[in-house]
């Protein structure tokens, strides 16, 4: 892992060559694949051409929605990691969660909120923002309404996660549940030690996902901004210089 400060000139990497590949399908939607692919080949022996059409076409999805890319995530000791793919919906000063509040969490002072809001078409798969060990998971049940929505992070079925660093600092994050979402799925339970860019789980289907910067730490992200889970960066921790931008 990288020890520079932030805005450091790192050292250039050998170059090589990548190659694009298929994603993986996560085995979390092998079934509901398997499912799709079932009901598509009995409505094409039905003579049903048509909704065997469309049906292939939602089988497509629902393997291309579970498709699990692999991802080149930063080595930085300073870098906090967008937990999801998606949209920045919001970048707010709040309070921390009721269940993150304390001295042994995320402390009682307002903190940055970075929001990221999955589409039904970004990859679904979550992944921690930082590396370390994780303190707690709290799952809450809710409702269902637009996870676009601010109110969500208090209404909608939700999982928060603390992740803390073996210098103290600590991320908490929290995965929402939206209008089509109807389960929260994690990879990782209390004591895990996880690495920066690790999957801790996924959201089925559309959702959000909250990041809570430490104090001291503003955004290097904005609003309108698409982030890819396990390499955009929205934070250096301890730096406060925030950035802005135009969307254009």
């Amino acid at each position: 892992m990288s020890t520079e400060l932030p805005g450091s000139q790192p050292a250039v990497p050998t170059r090589t060559t990548i190659k694009w590949h298929f994603p993986a399908i996560h085995p979390e939607g092998r079934k509901f694949g398997g499912i799709a692919v079932g009901i598509t080949l009995l409505l094409a022996l039905l003579g049903w051409s048509t909704l065997a059409w469309l049906m292939a076409g939602l089988t497509i999805w629902v393997f291309a929605f579970f498709r699990d890319p692999i991802r080149a995530v930063p080595q930085d000791d300073y870098a906090i990691i967008a937990p999801a793919d998606g949209l920045i919906t919001l970048i707010q000063t709040v309070p921390p969660p009721p269940e993150m509040m304390g001295p042994d969490k995320l402390g009682m002072e307002p903190m940055i909120r970075v929001s990221i809001f999955m589409s039904v078409f970004d990859v679904h798969i979550n992944r921690t923002p930082i590396g370390g060990t994780i303190k707690d998971v709290v799952y809450i049940s809710g409702k269902f309404i637009n996870a676009d929505l601010d109110k969500a992070s208090e209404d909608n079925e939700r999982q928060h996660i603390l992740v803390e660093r073996a210098d103290g600092v600590r991320v908490g994050f929290t995965q929402i549940a939206g209008l089509v979402a109807r389960r929260i799925v994690p990879f990782v339970k209390r004591g895990d030690i996880v690495a920066a860019g690790q999957r801790i789980g996924l959201i089925r289907f559309g959702s959000r996902v909250d990041v809570y910067l430490p104090a001291g730490t503003a955004p290097k992200c904005m609003l309108g901004q698409h982030t890819v889970a396990g390499e955009t960066v929205l934070a250096y921790i301890g730096d406060a210089r925030a950035t802005t931008g135009v969307l254009q």
